[in-house]
């Protein structure tokens, strides 16, 4: 279940993704039509209700919404790879028989994923090829396999043909092929999944197989047809649902604007259905060039020479206080400076900028125009919570060189020197601590997937507050009333029989107005040099407050981390004020974080969870340079499956929308929404915010050295 508190950043992310974000009206058309590979019904690369051997871009997004005969499916799928594609699917249903040949259920909601692989790009000689797997994690309603064929035969033709197992095996079905390798490809196991979420590979291209195929024709840019003959015997749905008269299947789709595509099919010769497509690429902002301000000039020297530079303006803090108003005016916090020799070390605060090099750079600009001619080295250390993560180390004169230099951006990051912090904070600015800040803007908190109502959401405001009185220590709170929504309204009762740690959501949903999402202190400090290190108390989280401490080892030019943290969590009251209920419990994880290049972040944290469970979680992320990210995890416990309940184990999808990227503004803020298929009690870890790794990886050499290119912007 998507049950996320959103702020001012997710209003923001969603409205402009429904509109603003959408790609700019149709451009004029080209001589020749294209054939653009589409979506089928279940939401992944296909014709109208088959699959197809073509891919979509890399890293695009796509949401699709098709109906037909009281089926609903909404899909989002991912094109993770060039060649892989991943897909999840909310399924609503009328008069359906989960089970053939059982009892036929007036609604029904099943969740499923899917994977699409192409292994054999096309070629004038020979078609693309691609092998994929339908609802492989779930019920295993639409469980199929398939392996399948594409070819374009001009700018405007393609023809696809394929061989399909399970629900792609039910019409003009034949024995399995691949029975000639191994006796066990010949049947097919029909047990029934209650529980869902369970990867059942022994049934794998198993059992009876059939044919499918069809033709595309790009009539126009905008306009394409389809026609199919389908395998698919529709076993759960006909005749319940609707009648199957017919194998063959006919689609037209016209696309509105880049990005936006309305289709209509008649489907087994007795359904008319319609189909919503809007995809968007990260790759592709919508805001192109992006609104940064211009950077400050760099000055040379030789201009400054003659202006001279007294010590006294040094001593009596009069450089200081131009170099902090230079670079508040880009955005940027003087945290500490230092002044000795040939050189200057400048800790600074990155408030604005997505890419903490954008930051760097520009506070590598303003000194030039600021600091003595004697001054040949800036020492720029960005900073996270007081802790001071790395140092970055630049020739005044290189700065100087390559300004306007074509090639600046690598030979900059060839000439600078990356490496650790040194030993030793220095004393912050005058006037830095203590500090305040508050704001006031609207929050968003969605629920997707409750049977009783799959959309609910509740509307309000949001107060929050951060207090720093000193160097690594930040005393935090949000506040919230909700002004409109329905999320109270939800009366499905939790069934678990593990402690009640997450499943009760809808009690706190109920009770919680107004309510307390966090209230806590937090005192960030580095050990030592390569170590990190947090604690945090209070209100931790809406369900959840306690205390939790936390160690993090990240040498700076590593693309690898350990982590260890401990939490003693104790249960709040449903209405999410100050008390708490009789529930605690001792929790924690060991972590282990790589960064596998390419944008690919892998993350394994293995421990004790927030019901007494033990066991680990696996994470993948895929990061774009624009700071766009979309991931997966799973966890698995020691909990039974059957104790568990619906799903078998914790698993889901989580995006990371930057708002820079739908604004063209420079900022930090983003709108993260986590989408799990079912909200269960296993595998329930801690939310703690401000931990460790997520704070100090961006000023580290990896993700310096990967955001470069935003040096000179």
């Amino acid at each position: 279940m998507l049950h996320r508190r959103a702020g001012q950043a997710g209003i923001v992310a969603l409205a402009a993704l429904v509109a603003g974000a959408l790609p700019a009206p149709w451009p004029a058309a080209r001589a020749q039509p294209v054939i653009t590979t589409g979506f089928n019904t279940y939401g992944y690369p296909g014709l109208i209700d088959m699959p197809t051997a073509h891919s979509r871009p890399d890293g695009e997004l796509a949401f699709t919404s098709s109906f037909f005969a009281g089926q609903l499916r909404n899909t989002a799928t991912f094109q993770l790879l060039p060649r892989l594609s991943g897909s999840f699917r909310y399924s609503s249903m009328k008069d359906i028989r989960p089970n053939v040949g059982g009892a036929v259920v007036n609604s029904y909601f099943d969740r499923s994923f899917s994977l699409h692989y192409r292994l054999m790009d096309e070629t004038p000689s020979r078609p693309a090829v691609a092998v994929g797997l339908n609802d492989f994690l779930g019920t295993g309603l639409y469980a199929s396999e398939y392996l399948v064929a594409s070819k374009t035969l001009n700018d405007r033709l393609r023809l696809t043909g394929g061989i399909g197992w399970g629900r792609l095996a039910g019409v003009g079905g034949f024995d399995n092929p691949l029975g000639v390798f191994s006796d066990s490809f010949r049947t097919r196991s029909a047990k029934a999944k209650p529980l869902g979420g369970r990867v059942n590979t022994g049934n794998w291209f198993q059992g009876d197989a059939a044919l499918f195929g069809g033709v595309e024709w790009q009539a126009t840019e905008r306009l394409s047809f389809a026609v199919e003959y389908s395998s698919d015997a529709n076993p759960n749905e006909s005749p319940s649902a609707f009648k199957r008269e017919s194998p063959f299947n006919f689609g037209a789709t016209y696309a509105l604007r880049p990005g936006v595509a309305l289709s209509a099919h008649y489907l087994y010769g007795s359904e008319l259905g319609a189909q919503l497509t809007m995809t968007l690429n990260p790759k592709s902002p919508p805001a192109y060039g992006g609104r940064d301000n211009a950077p400050p000039p760099v000055v040379p020297r030789d201009s400054l020479a003659a202006l001279g530079w007294p010590d006294d303006v040094v001593a009596e803090g009069g450089l200081r206080q131009k170099v902090a108003s230079a670079l508040a005016a880009q955005g940027i916090g003087l945290h500490a400076m230092q002044l000795q020799g040939d050189a200057v070390r400048l800790e600074i605060e990155n408030n604005t900028y997505p890419r903490e090099a954008q930051a760097i750079g520009r506070t590598a600009r303003a000194l030039t125009g600021l600091m003595p001619p004697g001054v040949e080295r800036f020492v720029i250390v960005p900073v996270t919570a007081g802790m001071a993560a790395s140092e970055v180390e630049i020739a005044r004169g290189d700065l100087e060189t390559l300004e306007h230099d074509l090639q600046n951006g690598w030979r900059s990051y060839q000439r600078s020197q990356i490496g650790a912090a040194a030993a030793g904070a220095p004393p912050a600015v005058p006037g830095r601590y203590p500090a305040f800040q508050w704001s006031l803007k609207p929050y968003i908190t969605p629920s997707l997937f409750d049977p009783d109502n799959p959309l609910r959401a509740d509307l309000g405001a949001e107060v929050s507050a951060m207090f720093q009185p000193m160097r690594g220590v930040e005393v935090s709170g949000t506040f919230r009333k909700k002004i409109v929504g329905n999320l109270d309204q939800s009366t499905r009762a939790s069934t678990s029989v593990l402690p009640r740690v997450r499943s009760d959501f809808n009690l706190y949903d109920r009770a919680g107005d107004p309510e307390v999402t966090s209230l806590t202190g937090a005192y960030y400090f580095k050990p030592g040099q390569d170590i990190y290190g947090r604690v945090t108390a209070g209100y931790l989280e809406p369900m959840f407050g306690g205390v939790s401490a936390e160690l993090l080892w990240k040498p700076v030019d590593s693309r690898m981390a350990l982590g260890v943290e401990v939490n003693y969590a104790k249960q709040r009251d449903f209405n999410q004020l100050f008390g708490f209920q009789d529930y605690d419990v001792m929790t924690g994880h060991v972590s282990a974080y790589w960064d596998i290049g390419n944008g690919f972040h892998t993350q394994v944290d293995a421990g004790r969870y927030l019901a007494g469970d033990w066991g680990a979680t696996f994470s993948l992320d895929r990061e774009f340079e624009n700071g766009w990210r979309v991931g997966a995890f799973a966890t698995l416990t020691d909990v039974p499956f059957s104790d568990f309940g619906e799903g078998s184990f914790d698993k889901g999808i989580r995006v990371t929308v930057p708002i820079s990227w739908l604004s063209g503004q420079p900022t930090k803020d983003a709108y993260t929404a986590t989408l799990r298929p079912v909200t269960r009690d296993g595998g329930a870890r801690l939310n703690v915010d401000g931990r460790l790794y997520d704070r100090v990886r961006p000023l580290h050499q990896p993700e310096l050295s990967d955001g470069w290119g935003r040096f000179w912007r």
